[in-house]
């Protein structure tokens, strides 16, 4: 049985809803042969309300009978922000296809005329690869039929060879819905994820897809080569990356970003995201994924899961029951001492001083006039206030659980935030993502938060100080 789940990095708009939103009772049960139901779409946000013990949310039952699947999952905190439908959501099941349509390597033709080439790929009716040296000189890898592998394609485009479509987020997580606004980096047939179709169910990623007439065309410019044992190989213009951390999710350790070729080499990073020169070959490296493995497509990141790292990650229900435990406790705001109930959700909203941590209800005290701003303080930030407390200055924000639970690396209490965006999870949750640098433009890195990809400062996380009742 081959799982996957895909979740896209990136997350939702920042327009919050104040009230919880209602679950779809899904449930996912897998056997040796059959995934019954895929991931169930949950809601862009779920607050965490203080004062006000929220009705319990209908989260799904996650029974796992076996740890033997794969996942893919994307960072968004649990949907896209118009809602997942047909091949694009924001995370995707791969299960075992009841016919097998891997593709691997067959006959290599040289042909000295784009005529020839054009004639042979239309004649063949089968997967090939094209790398054009020059005007009079063309390689075609003619790909033949794989009994032992499934195929998954990825990519911007809604042509049906891709079974996955993604889309570009813009840096405050909304995703893309008119390309004519920002042309997009993410390549229309962008990658592609090779699965065993037998134990031990190896997961391999590929650079490119295969498009509609069952083809991948590097063209004059694009970066490729012959290797030493003389089969061709290459790089897609913006590049696919890949990051496999090691020890995830028990002791997680960032690993190195590595790009992956057509042929699912593994390569030192270029110069530069789309550069003309190929970095070093890894030597010993694979483009296997494993539980946590990090894929950046230039506009978009997704994450891999395995499925027994899932058996270990919490669920919806579990979170649900974390928040629980929380509101039991009674948290009140410094400030509003009595308004533990009635008023509006948005009263009842808990807001966090990043600076120091301390969490109080919204209120509007403290504002920072412009003149007033601490020149030490300037990080752009617009909602500047002094906390009650302790007097410290800094940004003023509400507190979002985050909602997708594969992201998570451990079940722990939810007694962090994501600093500036107010995101809320665990502490070893908090301090694995704030220290795992995301792809950004052509050649930087930035930590992300991974349920809204709002850029993260430094340390990129706060402890979050809840006042207890003083009954």
């Amino acid at each position: 049985l081959i799982c996957a789940s895909l979740i896209l990095s990136l997350c939702p708009p920042s327009s919050f809803s104040l009230s919880p939103p209602l679950l779809p009772p899904h449930s996912l049960s897998l056997s040796l042969c059959l995934l019954s139901s895929s991931l169930s779409s949950f809601g862009l946000h779920c607050p965490l309300l203080l004062l006000f013990p929220l009705s319990p949310l209908s989260s799904p039952s996650v029974s796992l009978s076996l740890s033997l699947f794969l996942s893919v999952l994307c960072l968004y905190n649990g949907s896209l922000p118009c809602g997942d439908r047909g091949r694009r959501k924001s995370r995707f099941a791969l299960y075992r296809r009841a016919k097998a349509n891997g593709v691997k390597p067959s006959t290599v033709h040289i042909l000295n005329t784009p005529q020839d080439t054009k004639v042979l790929v239309q004649n063949l009716g089968q997967h090939s690869i094209s790398f054009t040296l020059s005007r009079n000189q063309t390689v075609v890898v003619e790909y033949c039929h794989d009994n032992n592998t499934d195929m998954f394609q990825i990519g911007r485009s809604t042509e049906s060879p891709i079974d996955f479509v993604v889309t570009d987020t813009s840096g405050g997580g909304k995703e893309s819905e008119d390309p004519s606004i920002a042309p997009s980096t993410i390549s229309r047939f962008a990658c592609r994820v090779v699965c065993e179709r037998n134990p031990p169910y190896t997961a391999r990623i590929y650079a490119a897809g295969f498009d509609s007439s069952k083809n991948i065309f590097l063209g004059e410019k694009a970066t490729k080569w012959k290797n030493p044992d003389g089969h061709m190989d290459g790089l897609t213009t913006n590049g696919v990356l890949v990051m496999h951390p090691e020890g995830f999710p028990d002791d997680p350790k960032q690993g190195l970003w590595r790009e992956i070729s057509v042929c699912g080499d593994v390569y030192a990073l270029r110069e530069t995201r789309s550069g003309p020169t190929r970095g070093k070959l890894a030597e010993g490296e694979s483009s296997a994924l494993r539980d946590g493995s990090l894929v950046d497509l230039c506009g978009a990141t997704l994450l891999w899961r395995t499925g027994e790292g899932l058996l270990r990650a919490p669920t919806l229900r579990h979170l649900e029951a974390l928040r629980q435990e929380l509101n039991a406790s009674r948290p009140q705001c410094p400030v509003g001492l009595n308004r533990r109930t009635g008023g509006t959700l948005e009263e009842r909203q808990p807001w966090v001083y990043l600076t120091c941590g301390h969490v109080h209800g919204r209120h509007d005290w403290g504002q920072r006039s412009e003149g007033e701003d601490d020149p030490r303080e300037s990080d752009g930030s617009t909602a500047r206030r002094e906390c009650p407390l302790c007097r410290s200055v800094g940004p003023y924000v509400p507190l979002w659980l985050g909602c997708e639970p594969a992201v998570y690396v451990d079940a722990g209490a939810p007694t962090h935030a994501f600093v500036p965006c107010g995101h809320v999870c665990s502490e070893k949750t908090a301090r694995y993502w704030a220290e795992t640098p995301l792809p950004h433009g052509t050649h930087a890195f930035r930590p992300i938060c991974p349920f809204c990809s709002c850029a993260l400062s430094s340390p990129g996380w706060t402890r979050l100080i809840f006042q207890g009742p003083i009954d």
